[in-house]
């Protein structure tokens, strides 16, 4: 007996709707991942960033108002910074200073330049970073939520020129790490941090004659350039003046190691913040911050010096990680040069935001990436208290009001325990091993 064919018509599978959990994730990560949306959202952010630069004028552009000053000085008089006198910033800084000048007139004119310079490099670093990396779109969302954190001193500081830098170096470094040196080389000429990155690579070199190539030679190239140019400008020994010009300074009334004088001054009359009229910063006075100030002098160099080793014990036993290390070993080095520093101008903020935004769009998938995701959320609440700190509550927070201390107390603690997590993270991929759901990845 046959069997009787079944001619019950069935209804064809139910499309999804607007209301399914899985359509829903389907549009928001196509929104997301929109250069559209990115390039307004980009706009947006950076609109609102300008009108508070506008807003607290004197608070952000103060230190702009001095570039322009040291450029103007050397059009008229012919002396220009390291080339005829000592200079806070290295050579390379000259570049950014002098450009906004050559194309503006008066101090509003400048301004305008050198906040168009910063937020162009601000995209080309953003379209590296979406471009060049598996998800790109990501590390751009975070980084511009990081920045609306931060607020506009961003805008009206050289770390808004050296930020870019960072993450197009880190970006580069993916596949061509010989470039990234040079990237990162030519941003430490115009303030030391970028050299971070520089260190990072070189710790997870894997041979002696990998170290020469990759990280020495376009090193010393880029250096020998800028140094040359200014040796041929009249610098003399004044074109390495920079790295003694923060020897007399004490202890900045920001930085890490002074919030046990900022809590102190609670019940010690004899604790005092004074403005230091020549380098333009407040700063605890005191013997003993003094000492203290003296002692972090040596101690960010060991502390350099221990991330590096760490990093290269760790790329030595597994090097199919060197990418993630050199991301974490960046980290790590950024924030020390916060937490062991004796200068903690608000802005140093913004040198860690370039490798948590480049982590996220390209630190290996599974566990790595899940890792950064606790800094990710760390370093965006740190740049919020930074904020607060300067420039919103910054006259507050200079009288030893409470709310402010603690503030700025909690953000201290914040980038100790970020320190700590990534020193953490590094040894902890140095003792581990590979696993099937953290596949490996080198540089």
């Amino acid at each position: 007996m046959c069997p009787v064919p079944d001619d019950t018509p069935r209804s064809p599978a139910a499309p999804p709707t607007a209301t399914d959990p899985a359509s829903t994730r389907d549009l928001g990560a196509r929104l997301l991942a929109s250069p559209w949306l990115l390039a307004l959202a980009f706009a947006v952010v950076h609109a609102r960033l300008i009108h508070e630069a506008i807003t607290w004028q004197n608070t952000i552009y103060g230190d702009v108002t001095l570039y322009e000053w040291w450029a103007r000085y050397g059009f008229d008089t012919g002396q220009w910074p390291v080339l005829d006198y000592d200079w806070v910033y290295p050579v390379g800084a000259l570049l950014p200073v002098v450009g906004p000048a050559l194309v503006s007139d008066g101090v509003l004119g400048y301004e305008i330049v050198w906040t168009a310079v910063v937020v162009a490099l601000n995209a080309v670093a953003t379209v590296f970073l979406v471009r060049s990396t598996p998800r790109g779109a990501l590390g751009a969302w975070w980084w511009l939520i990081f920045l609306l954190a931060l607020g506009p001193i961003f805008l009206g500081r050289l770390d808004g020129v050296i930020a870019p830098l960072i993450v197009v170096a880190l970006v580069v470094a993916r596949r061509h790490p010989r470039v990234a040196v040079a990237v990162a080389t030519a941003g430490a000429w115009i303030k030391i941090a970028p050299g971070a990155v520089v260190v990072a690579l070189a710790a997870t070199r894997r041979t002696l004659r990998d170290l020469l190539r990759t990280v020495v030679v376009p090193g010393a190239v880029v250096s020998l350039v800028v140094v040359g140019l200014a040796l041929v400008g009249g610098a003399g020994g004044r074109a390495l003046s920079v790295f003694g010009q923060q020897g007399a300074r004490t202890l900045q009334v920001e930085s890490v190691a002074a919030t046990w004088f900022s809590v102190a001054r609670w019940w010690d009359p004899s604790i005092t913040v004074e403005y230091n009229d020549d380098i333009f910063t407040y700063e605890v006075t005191g013997d003993a911050a003094r000492s203290v100030a003296d002692t972090l002098d040596w101690v960010l160099i060991v502390a350099v010096l221990a991330i590096a080793a760490l990093t290269l014990w760790a790329a030595r036993r597994h090097p199919e990680r060197a990418y993630e290390l050199v991301l974490l070993c960046s980290a790590a080095l950024l924030v020390a040069l916060i937490v062991f520093n004796k200068v903690g101008s608000p802005q140093f903020v913004s040198w860690v935001g370039p490798p948590v935004a480049v982590a996220l769009a390209a630190a290996p998938p599974g566990r790595s990436l899940r890792w950064w995701w606790p800094p990710a959320l760390g370093m965006v609440l740190v740049a919020y208290e930074t904020y607060l700190v300067y420039p919103v509550a910054y006259g507050p927070f200079l009288g030893g009001e409470t709310w402010m201390v603690v503030v700025e107390a909690l953000r201290n603690l914040a980038l100790v325990v970020l320190l700590t997590g990534a020193v953490w993270r590094i040894a902890h991929l140095g003792a581990g091993g590979r696993t099937a759901r953290d596949p490996a990845r080198s540089a």
